[in-house]
């Protein structure tokens, strides 16, 4: 496993990450001791970063995830979300984000988180979150319950805006980078590499668009684009690679990123994930992967409030 500095902290995390999301059941049914298995496994193989939120499974990922971090709470770089809470739920007020905190730590069995971050900003008020969530969040910083503040988001331009306004030490972004879609290199990161400020990149396999089984129907990418992702792992069947590796590996290559948060809920899930470590892209299937993107290079899907979108 490699390691890499989370922009300022200091900290050194896994480049391959924990995405604890699927714990909580909304991508399918997970038994408790499967998820237990795979935190551990995870955690023998070098993963030190886990990240995981209220939102998913409401709740019932964070008490999964705090349970199967017993005795094992001091081997890994905890982060949880605070401001989302239902698909349509959201509140970023000062007195819920300290309310979350300790409801967050309680399920997760633990005095502190090492990163919490204001969930998909792009659904609140961006003077609000400037103004009154972040700084909130700095008074649960300065209390010891957090030890790092972030934001996390899918459109690009209000995280760059946000994080140029008010002080904060990680941006977590998802979809905006992997074979699909690459716009955050043009928007966001020579934003935070100037800044120092630590950037994690998650969906990797872009919500499950780029794998075989396909994304989830509640996906929201038009059918063009997940067209287009089937059309990659027929391609990469057809070449004998597993679409998965190859999508990982292009992530975990980016030169600023500190880690890639990858959904995982079972032992086997990581275990295909950590063979993207090893992986080599062929520069000629590469080339036909683009060839076959190009028709939907960069597009990606409306979220939040209209002001807030790219």
């Amino acid at each position: 496993m490699q390691y890499r500095k989370l922009g300022k902290t200091g900290v050194a995390v896994s480049v391959m990450g924990f995405g604890a999301g699927p714990l909580g059941g909304d991508h399918g049914p997970v038994e408790p001791d499967d998820a237990t298995r795979a935190v551990h496994y995870a955690i023998d193989q070098g993963i030190n970063i886990f990240d995981v939120s209220p939102y998913y499974g409401r709740t019932v990922a964070e008490d999964r995830l705090g349970k199967a971090l017993a005795g094992k709470r001091d081997k890994v770089f905890l982060a949880t979300k605070c401001g989302r809470y239902d698909h349509r739920k959201f509140d970023f007020s000062a007195q819920r984000v300290k309310a979350s905190i300790d409801e967050s730590l309680k399920r997760l069995r633990t005095d502190h988180v090492d990163l919490l971050q204001a969930h998909d900003i792009e659904f609140g008020d961006r003077e609000q979150i400037i103004n009154e969530t972040i700084p909130a969040m700095r008074e649960i910083q300065e209390s010891g319950k957090a030890r790092y503040v972030g934001i996390t988001g899918l459109p690009l331009k209000i995280l760059r805006d946000v994080a140029n306004r008010v002080a904060i030490q990680a941006i977590l972004t998802y979809c905006r980078y992997n074979l699909m879609v690459t716009d955050m290199d043009e928007i966001l990161t020579p934003f935070v590499r100037q800044r120092g400020i630590g950037l994690i990149n998650a969906a990797p396999l872009h919500m499950g668009i780029l794998t075989e089984a396909g994304p989830p129907s509640w996906h929201p990418a038009p059918a063009e684009i997940k067209e287009a992702g089937q059309k990659v792992a027929r391609l990469c069947r057809k070449r004998a690679v597993n679409v998965v590796e190859i999508a990982l590996r292009f992530c975990l290559d980016h030169p600023y990123v500190s880690t890639t948060l990858v959904g995982m809920s079972s032992t086997a899930q990581v275990k295909r994930n950590l063979n993207a470590l090893n992986f080599r892209i062929d520069r000629e299937l590469m080339q036909e992967i683009q060839e076959t993107i190009a028709p939907v290079k960069d597009q990606v899907w409306p979220s939040g409030r209209p002001e807030n979108d790219d």
